[in-house]
């Protein structure tokens, strides 16, 4: 990828969320520079904690002083093993790859390949010319819900992803370009070669996808072309918290967290967990000690970073992770660190271990479901973290039936057109190569592009559509930022209590061995039909929540 000046790029430093501290820059030379986000201990100051990071051989760039975080470069071999023995600070977490390419992160789904083109399972009552492919916007009755409430463009939700490609009329209508920011810089090690001088990706692209899928589910505009998302009126916020590659590290996710606080959003949509760590474990005697203290600087920072936002009216909406794990009971983690080493085999304690954020304070957790609404072989699940299911997709739902195998089983929304190109399923010309894509234009001539995907990251943004139906139909004037704002209690309250109430299915073990899938995915669920660990509260109602009976 070529390097070139792109005028108006966003810088990540804020007035708030990452205020610089005018020291010096690294002296180390970037080829053996690492980065590192550094969490100070509890009632460390600003002042001690940057004294401590200097004597542990660090050099402060910035720092987050809402949540006592800092981003350091340290060329220091064992800077990581000093930040851990110091009084001050609770640990650094790296955010390069150490030594080789890392793979992709599991944090993010793929488009399906295994599956055919098909309609969808259920039809719906069409508004775009592709919402009839969209049948989780019919199983939250969005459709419905827009005859009470379309969503208002006062409301704000900000997708913390990997950017929102503008570009597609269905989002250049609901995007804004003004409350926008990149907190996550291209590293060149783990995305390649910097699209733009300083690598700073301007508001308005998105080099990876999966935040523009997001951002069309929650908000993609009813305006004749494309698709509609939940709530098509309210506004598009790009958090850009997740590397091109599809990480998600520590220092860029806090940094948006606490912005959507400063900035007054109303809800935050998070698909992702924090990279390199799957379970961010307290003291796991797997290992070693500077691992356990980067853990527990990553739970401190994120915990933090979401009581913060929080406490400043944002609704906090996340993705229960693809892991097919019973997170009231996880038994093992084979896949952190999942860059900079090798990782390995480590037993989850569930009182001390946590999937971050969605098993952070203040989050409302969502499991994925299929068209049958059966709970996607996929989706972790559990009792304990679990808020709503929603629609994620699943691809082998309906087995026995034609609709089997089919890709119009998951979820279709936008996608960026350089990303296809990339993949092959779109030509140099804008042509669709791939039976799984789509392309739709205004009458104008701009086209927007579409795919399926599959993963709880597809289901935490209806639930996210869903709480902006909710703040747009009560919320008050929000007369110190402008739009409309409410309290995140009342609206989880209001999205828990209107979810339609889904039972456990009978037998209760659900085997996914019909589906091709191993005993390892087989799935308990407990609880009654008010609050279970398939469903939680209910598959999300956008129609019951605002007002519809």
């Amino acid at each position: 990828m070529r390097r070139r000046l792109t005028a108006g790029a966003v810088a990540t430093a804020t007035s708030l969320a990452a205020l610089l501290v005018g020291l010096p820059t690294a002296p180390a030379s970037a080829a053996t520079a690492i980065e590192y986000t550094v969490v100070a201990d509890d009632g460390v100051s600003a002042a001690d904690a940057i004294a401590a990071i200097t004597a542990a051989g660090g050099t402060v760039l910035s720092s987050n002083t809402a949540v006592g975080t800092f981003k350091v470069t340290s060329a220091a071999t064992d800077f990581k093993a000093r930040a851990a023995r110091s009084d001050a600070l609770i640990g650094a977490s790296a955010n390069k790859a150490i030594g080789h390419a890392p793979k992709v992160s599991p944090a993010i789904e793929k488009p399906v390949t295994e599956a055919l083109r098909g309609r969808g399972p259920h039809g719906a009552t069409t508004l775009d010319p592709l919402d009839d492919k969209l049948w989780g916007l019919k199983m939250v009755k969005a459709d419905k819900a827009r005859t009470i409430e379309k969503g208002d463009r006062g409301v704000t939700v900000g997708v913390l992803d990997t950017g929102l490609d503008a570009s597609n009329p269905d989002l250049a209508a609901t995007f804004s370009t003004r409350l926008s920011r990149n907190f996550a810089p291209d590293l060149v090690d783990i995305d390649g070669a910097c699209e733009v001088e300083g690598c700073v990706d301007p508001v308005g692209t998105d080099d990876g996808g999966h935040g523009t899928h997001v951002a069309g589910t929650i908000a993609a505009a009813a305006n004749g072309s494309g698709l509609s998302g939940v709530a098509p009126n309210v506004t598009l916020v790009e958090l850009k918290g997740g590397q091109d590659s599809g990480y998600f590290f520590l220092d860029p996710v806090v940094n948006a967290l606490t912005y959507a606080g400063d900035a007054g959003l109303d809800v935050v949509n998070m698909s992702f967990y924090v990279d390199p760590w799957l379970y961010n474990c307290k003291a796991n005697p797997a290992d070693a000690p500077e691992a356990q203290a980067e853990q527990q600087a990553i739970i401190t920072g994120i915990k933090r970073a979401l009581s913060y936002a929080h406490s400043r009216g944002v609704t906090l909406v996340g993705a229960l992770g693809n892991q097919h794990d019973d997170l009231n009971d996880p038994q093992q983690d084979t896949t952190s660190p999942d860059y900079g080493s090798d990782p390995y085999e480590r037993p989850i304690d569930n009182k001390t271990c946590f999937t971050l954020p969605a098993e952070g304070p203040h989050v409302i957790g969502v499991s994925a479901i299929g068209p049958s609404k059966s709970k996607s072989h996929y989706s972790n699940y559990g009792t304990e973290q679990i808020g709503v299911a929603a629609p994620g997709g699943f691809t082998r739902d309906f087995f026995g039936t034609p609709q089997y195998n089919n890709a119009a089983n998951n979820i279709l929304s936008t996608y960026p057109l350089k990303v296809l190109q990339e993949e092959g399923k779109v030509d140099a010309a804008g042509n669709v190569t791939s039976p799984n894509v789509f392309k739709d234009c205004t009458p104008s001539g701009k086209c927007g592009y579409y795919t399926y995907l599959a993963g709880t990251s597809m289901a935490s943004p209806h639930a996210a559509g869903v709480a902006a139906l909710i703040v747009s139909r009560y919320g008050h004037r929000d007369w110190w930022r402008g739009g409309l704002t409410m309290n995140p209690n009342l609206v989880e309250a209001q999205l828990y209590r209107t979810a339609e109430k889904t039972a456990c299915p009978e037998p209760r073990l659900r085997s996914y061995a019909n589906e091709g899938y191993a005993a390892e995915f087989d799935a308990y669920c407990s609880g009654p039909k008010a609050f279970n660990g398939f469903y939680g509260h209910g598959i999300v109602d956008a129609y019951k929540a605002v007002g519809g009976r």
